[in-house]
């Protein structure tokens, strides 16, 4: 029984320096840092993209402190009226605060002009008031498309979820995350079937982390390539991820106002 409880100890002591290892120790004094405050809703929190993201960027020798505000099903104009995410975004000095709209609002003209932009130009504002630069996120697209809105495929709906967020973050004169992009990168190489949950909607492991590898090369200007921090993913499948992203987002850095 003893060699059996050391045995156990010991185990739980390296599986807990294993995570102390890979865990983004933050912001520290006298340590460079970059605090980033995400808004959305599940698209955000499903499998924890920010501390993903964060665990991610540890890996490439960057902290990062992260804050999230993202109930299931919210909208950018939830969030501007909501106190909490307020709240949340005067606790801080924030470096960048994320905007990640609902789903299908920004793939119909009718209800970003409506919803979508007014809320994202508010929220812009407040962050810019706050000393931060906002930073749109754009989504991947259903991957059966939104027939009822006469979006009848994926790459319909990509487009016009393409569309409705660079043409906002063009009049705010702000920064993008294409992850949307990348994800389509991926289905064209005949990567895609991993990366949607069984609803076709929200992402599993695998698009969470292609996602978070986008935010890596986004905010850092740097290819998250041969990273070693891996979500738990396959080393095939984290490096088709990191690659995708790579090529998005450095071929061009200036076309999502990265540079």
């Amino acid at each position: 029984m003893l060699a059996v409880v050391t045995v156990v100890a010991i185990f739980a002591l390296a599986f807990g320096l294993y995570l102390r290892r890979d865990a983004n120790p933050g912001c520290q004094s006298g340590s460079a840092c970059t605090r980033i405050f995400f808004i959305g809703n599940s698209y955000t929190s499903t499998n924890d993209l920010p501390t993903t993201f964060a665990d991610l960027a540890w890996s490439g020798g960057h902290r990062v402190e992260t804050a999230t505000q993202a109930p299931g099903g919210w909208t950018l104009a939830d969030h501007d009226r909501a106190v909490q995410t307020e709240s949340t975004l005067n606790s801080s000095k924030w470096n960048l605060v994320v905007l990640q709209e609902q789903s299908e609002i920004p793939a119909v003209e009718s209800l970003r002009e409506a919803y979508m932009y007014p809320a994202a130009q508010d929220l812009a504002d407040k962050a810019r008031l706050a000393g931060a630069q906002p930073l749109f996120f754009i989504t991947w697209a259903h991957r059966n498309g939104w027939p009822a809105q006469s979006l009848p495929d994926y790459p319909t709906m990509q487009a016009a979820i393409d569309d409705g967020y660079t043409t906002i973050a063009g009049r705010q004169h702000a920064k993008v995350a294409p992850v949307g992009f990348a994800w389509m990168s991926q289905v064209a190489q005949g990567r895609g079937s991993g990366l949607w949950q069984d609803d076709g909607s929200h992402p599993t492991e695998q698009g969470t982390y292609l996602a978070a590898c986008v935010f890596y090369a986004s905010i850092f200007l740097e290819s998250p390539a041969g990273l070693t921090y891996r979500s738990g993913l396959s080393s095939a499948d984290a490096a088709s991820a990191q690659n995708a992203a790579a090529a998005t987002v450095l071929d061009d850095p200036a076309k999502w106002g990265l540079s």
